[in-house]
Parts: C-alpha cells; sequence; structure tokens
C-alpha cells in the first residue's frame, strides 16, 4: 500500500544567495559618512560573495569538522600540529586576500581605510566567527611588530603585510603570507596578568631585541599554528611582552608543547590551546617591564574586533529572523504583517541601527591616529563598545530564535551556532567586569578622554530629552567613581555614544525611538507603524 501522510508547505526556504552589504541600509550609509565610501564597490562585492550558499557552507563545514591535534606523527616523532578541514583554509583566504588583517597598515592606506576594513569585518563575521580569531591578532600584533620586530626577523614584514594566505610549516621569511597569535594569560591569573610566572632568561644581552629563553606555561595560547605569538614573561625587569616564532630562523621548530586543544561552547573551528614552554627561544620587544603597555596597545584593537565580530552575528541573526517571518504564515497572514512580530524586529534592527552607527564612529576615531581627542574617544569608547554590544548579543540571537519558532532552535538552522557563538565575545580580550574597570580608569585618569567625550556628547545636547536627562545622571555617577556601577555606568556610556550618532546623522524618529529605548527607564514603549515599516525595510537593504 502506498501511504501519503502529509505534505509539506508553508517551511520557509533558508536564507542563501543574498548581498550581506547591499542588503543593510544602515551600515552602507555609516560606511559613506566615516570616510570609507571609496571602499563600497569592494564591499558590496564581498558582500555578494560571501551571501552565497557556497559561503555559508564552509562556514557550516568548518564548524562542524574542527580542529585536530596531532602530537605525534608515526614514527613517534614529536610534531605539536593543528589539522584543520579545508573549509577553514578557503576561509582563511577569502579573509586575507580581503586585507581583513591588515587594510590599515598598508605604507599607502587611504582615509576611511579603518573603517573600511571594520566593514569587511562584519560581513565575514556573519558567515564564520573562528576564523576572525587569527585574523584580529595579527590586525592588533602588525602596528607593534612594524615599531620593535627585531633586526634578525626584518624579512617578516613583507609577508606579515601581503594579501596571501600562507598554511606551510616554513620559516617566516620563506612564506607568502604570515599570522601571528598572542598567549597572555595563565591558569592562575587569567586577566590578572601581572601573576604571570612564565620567567624569561637572557641568553647574552638584555633589552629590546634580545635573545631569551622562556619557561613556563599558557592557559590559553590562541590559534597555535601562528607563524609566531607574542607573549608575556616575567624578567628581573618585570611583565615583558616578546616574540616567539613557531619556527626559528634556522628551521627548527621552537620548544613549544601543544598539551590539548580547549573544547569550547562555540567557536568551534578556531583552535584554542594549551601550551608548555621548554626553553622556549623568544626575542623581547621593547623594554624589559614595558609589557602590560605593549599588550595595552593591541588589546584595545581586537577589543574593537570583538564588538564588530558580535555586531556582525547579530545583524546575521536578524537577517535570518526577517527572512522566514516575510515567509512563514500564521492565523492567515505572514509573520512580517503580525503587529507583535512587527514591534519584536523593528526594535532588534532599531539596535543595530545604533550599533552600527556607533561603531563605524568609532572606526573613524582610530583612523585619525594624529588627534588627541579621536584617540581620547577610541580610548573610552572601545571597552565600553566590547562591553555593551557583546553582552546583548546572547538575547538578540535567542530572540531571533523565537521569530523562527522551535525550527530555529534544532542544528539545521543557523542560529545555534550563532548562539554558541556570542559568549566568547564578551569573555576574550577581557570580560565584562574588566571593560567596566578600565571605562572607569579611562575616565578618572585621561584628560584627553573626558574631553573627547565632552565634545562628542555637546555636539548634540539639547536635541533630545532623554539624553540630556541620561549624561546628566551619567556625569553624576562618574564623578562619583563607585566601582560597583561600573557595569550599569558602561552601558549607559555606550548607549549615549550611539545615540549621539543617531541625533546628528539619522532621520529624527529613529533617533528618538533609540533614545526612548536605550535611555528611558520606560523603554518599552510601542513603536509607531510608520517607524516600524521604515526599519523592517532598511534593515532589508530598502
Amino acid at each position: 500500500m502506498v501511504w501519503h501522510t502529509h505534505d509539506v508547505f508553508n517551511q520557509p526556504k533558508p536564507l542563501g544567495n543574498s548581498n550581506l552589504f547591499l542588503s543593510d541600509t544602515p551600515l552602507r550609509e555609516a560606511v559613506q559618512r566615516e570616510q570609507a565610501g571609496w571602499d563600497s564597490e569592494v564591499l558590496a562585492s564581498l558582500g555578494q560573495q560571501l551571501g552565497t550558499q557556497e559561503s555559508l557552507e564552509l562556514g557550516r563545514l568548518a564548524n562542524a569538522n574542527p580542529p585536530e591535534l596531532l602530537r605525534y606523527d608515526a614514527c613517534g616523532q614529536r610534531l605539536d600540529d593543528v589539522r584543520f578541514h579545508p573549509a577553514w583554509h578557503i576561509l582563511m583566504q577569502g579573509l586575507v586576500a580581503n586585507r581583513v588583517h591588515n587594510l590599515p597598515w598598508e605604507e599607502e592606506a587611504r582615509v576611511g581605510s579603518v573603517v573600511a576594513r571594520a566593514a569587511r569585518f562584519m560581513l565575514h563575521a556573519q558567515v564564520e566567527a573562528g576564523t576572525l580569531c587569527p585574523i584580529t591578532m595579527t590586525y592588533g600584533a602588525t602596528p607593534l611588530l612594524q615599531r620593535t620586530l627585531p633586526a634578525t626577523f626584518s624579512d617578516w614584514l613583507p609577508p606579515l603585510l601581503s594579501d596571501r594566505y600562507d598554511a606551510h610549516l616554513l620559516p617566516g621569511a620563506q612564506k607568502r603570507g604570515l599570522l601571528i597569535g598572542m598567549g597572555m594569560t595563565e591558569k592562575q591569573g587569567g586577566s590578572d596578568v601581572l601573576s604571570n610566572t612564565t620567567t624569561a632568561t637572557p641568553l647574552a644581552g638584555r633589552g629590546s631585541g634580545e635573545l631569551y629563553r622562556l619557561v613556563g606555561h599558557k592557559w590559553f595560547f590562541s590559534v597555535p599554528q601562528s607563524d609566531a605569538h607574542l607573549v608575556l614573561a616575567q624578567t628581573g625587569g618585570g611583565l615583558s611582552c616578546f616574540f616567539l616564532p613557531r619556527i626559528l630562523p634556522d628551521g627548527t621548530r621552537n620548544a613549544v608543547r601543544l598539551e590539548r586543544l580547549k573544547d569550547k561552547l562555540g567557536n568551534r573551528s578556531n583552535a584554542s590551546s594549551e601550551v608548555e614552554f621548554l626553553d622556549a627561544s623568544a626575542w623581547l620587544l621593547g623594554d624589559e617591564g614595558d609589557g602590560v603597555r605593549q599588550i595595552l596597545k593591541m588589546g584595545a584593537l581586537t577589543r574593537f574586533d570583538c564588538a564588530l565580530g558580535s555586531h556582525g552575528l547579530m545583524r546575521r541573526a536578524l537577517s535570518v529572523a526577517l527572512y522566514h517571518a516575510h515567509q512563514r504564515q500564521a492565523f492567515g497572514k505572514t509573520l512580517i504583517q503580525l503587529p507583535l512580530m512587527r514591534q519584536q524586529l523593528a526594535r532588534m534592527a532599531l539596535r543595530l541601527e545604533a550599533q552600527v552607527a556607533a561603531l563605524m564612529r568609532l572606526a573613524r576615531a582610530y583612523g585619525d591616529a594624529g588627534s588627541p581627542l579621536s584617540q581620547g574617544l577610541s580610548r573610552i569608547m572601545t571597552s565600553a563598545a566590547k562591553f555593551e554590544v557583546c553582552r546583548q548579543g546572547i538575547p538578540f540571537v535567542a530572540e531571533a530564535m523565537e521569530a523562527l519558532g522551535g525550527i530555529g532552535y534544532c542544528e539545521e538552522s543557523e542560529l545555534p551556532r550563532l548562539y554558541r557563538e556570542m559568549p566568547v565575545n564578551s569573555i576574550w580580550e577581557g570580560s565584562g567586569n574588566i571593560m567596566s574597570l578600565d571605562v572607569l580608569r579611562a575616565w578618572t585618569k585621561s584628560s584627553a578622554v573626558q574631553e573627547a567625550v565632552l565634545q562628542e556628547f555637546g555636539e548634540v545636547k539639547g536635541l533630545n530629552r532623554h539624553f540630556d536627562r541620561q549624561w546628566r545622571q551619567l556625569m553624576q555617577q562618574l564623578r562619583k567613581g563607585q566601582e560597583a556601577q561600573g557595569r550599569s555606568m558602561t552601558a549607559q556610556l555606550f548607549n549615549l555614544f550611539a545615540a549621539a550618532q543617531l541625533l546628528r546623522s539619522a532621520a529624527p524618529p529613529v533617533a528618538e525611538a533609540w533614545c526612548q529605548m536605550a535611555l528611558d527607564a520606560r523603554g518599552d514603549r510601542v513603536l509607531p507603524e510608520s517607524l516600524c515599516a521604515s526599519l523592517l525595510d532598511r534593515a532589508m537593504g530598502g
């Protein structure tokens, strides 16, 4: 007998073959506004490429087939290698070819290159986030290496600034492209790097560029297959920063032992390891005792990337939810026609409008290295952005899952992977408490920071009553400097910064709605239908 139980219908198709850049009106406008409009054609091409079903499948495969630690070869020789699925390497090729790891550091970098690079980073984050780890560390380390790389490794600079991905196990000078990792934290200290116990002993002379021997461990040694790592170790002069190559100039392997790869909640495609140093060779960068200052410079860039990555993941979650809502029918209408669903998705779109305006403004501040005000702004807003954007990511993706219902909770959907990916950006490069402490420290210790914030907010003072009231309250709290209120103050600071950007550039109803939602205690007010329509249209490229 032939049994016919049911027909499959009213099941939306998954989102594939879309242009990730052209479908995002707030991002397109922010790129143009913040001096990177010259990159729009490249971003449109990249958005089309990344939005294909083939690219999305590469992201799925890289996470479904995580890296494998290879300690020994068949003869018992120590390897300490990591094997990746081919999808990882294809994704890495695309990231490097698009210069997401070094665009602003080129000798002829254009004005707005930091903004352009930030937009490219956001687009890649929507496809696969684990591959962004080696990219962001290389990006953060390159400016330091351009200034302090020992003469022994001067021939590393050209491949470090290339657009070629080279996964071969060779000395850096023999490769077409290089990647840099970082190893800072240890078991006993975590973010408290001053408690590190790894020691560095000079082999001959002391000082910048000299060779030391490292003995100790790292609890999180990110991307162990990188060509070199920047690591912290104790010297006679205090905690110092070292350049530790994977393959030494003579072609031998450095004495770095991979103990295991971390079994992580998300970020499955990326290899995070635990290592031990057994008289490993490393060269001092800068002066002894200057390690924390060096790391903080890199940390600002990688922290900013955490916020960019979280925004990219949130943007993808909203895109998936919107595409579903336009197809799925319930109660005689498509979901996008139902008032509650429109409110939910419009509020999500509003949050992304505010975030992208703030993040692109912050990227422009990074590009204006000669301005003390811009540097003061980036100094404090980076930690605030990392705290608030990354913190909002987890409930944001959960709301996108609700829009899809049960199917959004199943692995066939992209959303479970996005959800598992979200917490890591709140933890890496300093947890939320560390970010809040950094915001308070920056405010109390730097007059340039205070002047930059006062000028940024002063330009929109008087345009919105919610903004003015919240800014007055935050100023009072900042003067008191109570650490226990650090998290709420940090969130308020970023939301005010985002509000300032919308008040300056967005349509008045959008700016007003954000100020009500983010700065008013009664922020759950219903959005007008005309505003919902506008926000949803813009979120789909209209």
